[in-house]
């Protein structure tokens, strides 16, 4: 029997299987009829509260043909002391496929490690996969091949920015992150990116980040039950993404947030329902992007 496809980290494929993924996406939202995912069912489990990740798999796999079946935190027995190990066990012999939103990436990593069929990063405290895959087909879509662009980041150096920083390795685009020096992203995250060629800086000044940047993007200070809620905002105001710091960036550049999304902290009212927006785009492009993954790893 082969090793399943899972779908865990940016990191783990080249840019070619990345970009065959998205040129099926594009298929699919192009309107492509294919159902290649006829009588296959999907197993997702929700520890994290979810709208887009929920409704935008759940969408696509019955769109692709499939069937779900959706298990929260509390009714899995996991909560009862059974380890991840056996619960990918078991749910391998019934289901083909199992995405997670988890709080923790060792649950995933462990989760994949025993499963015999793919698993997906659907969202850990470490990494966001599936959002990266729909913000650079929005990119893309609106603004032409991302390869050689600048993207800039400004706010917290969170889990969307660690996948953020593998898209730069794989993609080819030059990544400046905007942050203050104790909410840098991961320090492993930034020497996998050193490692691997990838053209990511990082600046305290969130001026400097954004200068010339073809995309600016950031997300929510507060996510993942992370604690010092008070503090992180005071810290992280300073790389609120307003009128002033979009200037900063080209006089085309778009703005992206994987939602949800608080006004008037990491983004301004202004900026986030301004022209400059796609945010609305980058969420639908979830259902599109994510049936290009679910017929990669499930699919002919």
């Amino acid at each position: 029997m082969s090793a399943p496809r899972h779908f865990l980290d940016l990191k783990d494929y080249d840019g070619a299987a990345l970009r065959r993924i998205l040129d099926r996406a594009l298929a699919f939202k192009a309107g492509d009829p294919d159902r290649p995912l006829e009588g296959k069912t999907l197993a997702m489990i929700f520890e994290q509260p979810s709208t887009r990740t929920r409704v935008s798999f759940e969408v696509a796999m019955r769109q692709l043909g499939g069937h779900v079946i959706v298990l929260s935190g509390q009714e899995t027995q996991v909560k009862r002391g059974e380890s991840w190990a056996d619960t990918a066990r078991v749910l391998s012999r019934y289901v083909d496929a199992i995405m997670i939103r988890t709080d923790n990436h060792d649950k995933l990593t462990e989760l994949a490690a025993n499963a015999e069929v793919p698993v997906i990063n659907g969202l850990t405290d470490r990494s966001h996969p599936c959002q990266l895959m729909a913000d650079v087909m929005t990119f893309e879509e609106r603004r032409g091949a991302i390869a050689g662009k600048r993207i800039a980041w400004s706010g917290d150096g969170n889990n969307v920015a660690t996948s953020w920083i593998h898209a730069a390795a794989r993609f080819d685009f030059d990544f400046a992150v905007g942050c203050p020096p104790e909410r840098r992203p991961p320090a492993d995250a930034l020497a996998w990116a050193e490692a691997n060629g990838a053209r990511v800086s990082v600046h305290d000044d969130p001026a400097a980040a954004v200068s010339d940047a073809h995309a600016v993007v950031t997300d929510v200070w507060v996510s993942m039950n992370d604690g010092g809620e008070s503090s992180r905002h005071n810290l992280l105001a300073p790389y609120r993404v307003d009128e002033r710091l979009m200037a900063e960036a080209r006089p085309d550049a778009i703005f992206l947030h994987c939602l949800p999304a608080h006004r008037g902290e990491e983004v301004a009212g202004a900026v986030i329902d301004g022209p400059q927006s796609v945010v609305w785009d980058e969420a639908e492009n979830r259902l599109h992007a994510q049936k290009g993954i679910l017929a990669w790893c499930l699919g002919r």
